[in-house]
């Protein structure tokens, strides 16, 4: 895999700016950089759903097989089986197959040639999906991975988000790709198969390319860092695991930023000596002169000047509620829920929160946590049972599906709140990372990891006094988790929240946490949290 001369812009916005890079066909690499620094564009890329503006990326004639952020299932009326099956073109193939013997029949001589080469294409294929094979390896996948096989025969639509996103990456591991691409794969994957999967990655015959937030899972697979520069536009690659990366990087920027100190130093030095020379008598032909070289020693200086990559910034925002909340801002009694022809996800659920504190909901896939948010939501009608807002409680809603966005508006425009103008909006979304011309592009534009850094602030800026978060860190890579975090733990309100991320949950200030689906309340303790982690990641439903 080759990148050469790499150049790619969206309109104003530039990607790649001849950007180069290689991979071996075996090389594990993760793919890092900001949100927004075209991480997934370069899966986009491979996949063959955009076009470089100029330059070259060579995958010869590799598979590509790709698991996105944002999982959407085609044909919902398939069962789960038929939908893993399909994963290899094995009766595609069989079809054309049979195809190829019937032309072979009445083919003439000068045919025949043409028609026996893909023949003999067709059962390479064959043989490279293991024809023969490929029901026992596809129910071996199965069991490694947890699916209940009770589901296969389900029809996709009835299954949730989250069982659907450990399906997509079970069909995509089948696939058997010689080009693995998963983006944010840790946010469909439970604990309970995420020991297989990685070992499934560090032994896989191909190349295995990830874009992942979560440094542990990139750690034990990766060897090489690809590394998109969203300031430069450049790529590069390092050696070693993320850790590495982070160390190399850092080195690196010291080094940057002493030499840019330099060429400032420098410039200012030339600058000053040609403002001189500008002043001098017209007589003073020498000085003249020596103003007039250093003038273009000065140019060439400002057109080598490096860079300075945009560091992480915080100011000071007011995101207190608008009025102070209740000591029990909201109560669930009693509560009953099951999807149409589904068992019950809970019975007879209840607790309460406190006025203030941080209330985690964890538990295993399937469980129905984001249900629940949902239900106290309004979004779901529960079979029996009460949900009761205290009349002070004001409550904003962070989906993880993103619905709250208007694609077809800017980022400025979707942020837009009463009571804020338009500096002080710059502002705040500066917190979130978005700096300058980046609140006029179109939300259709952004990444995932960019589309929640809208949403969040548009949480935030609502000033409400109770915030119910629906994995909030999902789609952010590390950097960001820590800035956003940040901004979560000045909120002086409640935070009802489902979240598989340790250090974010560490960040806000988990008090206590309700395990479901027993319905139990634990208080917080380092320990309960790495447990429940176990037993659950991020893929919800």
């Amino acid at each position: 895999m080759k990148g050469s001369n790499m150049n790619l812009s969206f309109g104003a916005e530039v990607i790649y700016e001849d950007a180069a890079f290689q991979l071996g066909d075996k090389d594990k690499a993760g793919i890092v950089g900001v949100n927004g620094a075209g991480k997934t564009t370069l899966f986009r890329l491979l996949l063959g759903d955009l076009a470089l503006d100029s330059g070259t990326l060579t995958i010869g004639k590799a598979r590509v097989g790709y698991l996105p952020q944002e999982i959407v299932l085609e044909n919902e009326g398939e069962t789960v089986w038929e939908y893993l099956f399909r994963g290899r073109p094995i009766r595609e193939i069989n079809a054309e197959l049979e195809d190829v013997y019937r032309q072979l029949e009445t083919a003439m001589p000068e045919q025949q040639q043409g028609l026996l080469e893909r023949m003999a294409h067709l059962h390479e294929l064959l043989d490279y999906f293991d024809q023969y094979e490929a029901d026992d390896i596809l129910l071996s996948l199965i069991e490694e991975m947890k699916i209940d096989p009770d589901m296969l025969d389900m029809p996709l639509a009835a299954l949730s988000g989250g069982q659907k996103s450990k399906l997509a990456f079970a069909r995509v591991l089948y696939s058997k790709p010689e080009i693995l691409c998963l983006d944010e794969p840790t946010n469909h994957l439970d604990a309970l198969t995420k020991d297989y999967v990685t070992d499934c990655l560090k032994n896989y015959k191909g190349s295995v390319l990830i874009i992942s937030h979560d440094v542990d899972f990139l750690n034990q697979i990766v060897r090489k860092i690809v590394f998109i520069n969203k300031t430069t536009h450049k790529i590069a690659v390092y050696e070693g695991n993320y850790s590495d990366f982070k160390k190399k990087r850092a080195d690196e920027q010291r080094s940057r930023e002493r030499l840019i100190t330099h060429q400032e130093k420098e410039i200012k030095k030339l600058s000053d000596f040609v403002q001189r020379a500008k002043q001098a008598s017209q007589t003073n032909h020498a000085l003249k002169r020596m103003g007039q070289e250093r003038a273009l020693r000065l140019e060439k200086m400002r057109d080598r000047l490096l860079v300075r990559e945009r560091p992480y910034r915080r100011i000071k925002m007011d995101i207190r509620p608008k009025r102070e909340g209740a000591e029990v801002p909201l109560s669930v009694d009693g509560l009953s829920f099951r999807y149409p022809g589904q068992r019950l996800l809970y019975r007879k659920l209840s607790f309460k929160l406190r006025g203030g504190e941080r209330f985690l909901v964890v538990g295993e896939n399937g469980v129905g946590k984001s249900t629940l948010l949902k239900l106290i939501m309004g979004l779901l009608t529960p079979l029996d049972g009460q949900i009761r807002f205290n009349p002070k409680t004001d409550a904003a809603y962070y989906a993880q599906e993103l619905e709250q966005l208007e694609l077809d508006k800017t980022v400025f425009e979707n942020v837009e709140t009463d009571g804020y103008n338009e500096w002080q909006l710059r502002g705040i979304l500066s917190n979130f990372l978005f700096y300058e011309d980046d609140i006029n592009k179109k939300v259709s534009v952004l990444s995932p990891g960019e589309k929640a850094r809208v949403v969040l602030c548009k949480v935030l800026l609502q000033r409400a006094n109770l915030l119910i978060l629906d994995e909030p860190t999902n789609h952010l890579d590390p950097e960001t988790q820590a800035v956003i975090g940040g901004n979560f733990q000045q909120f002086e309100g409640t935070i009802l929240v489902v979240s598989h991320n340790p250090s974010f949950v560490e960040q806000i200030g988990i008090s206590r946490m309700l395990v479901l689906p027993s319905g139990e309340i634990k208080d917080y303790s380092r320990e309960l949290l790495e447990y429940y982690y176990e037993l659950n990641t991020a893929d919800e439903e």
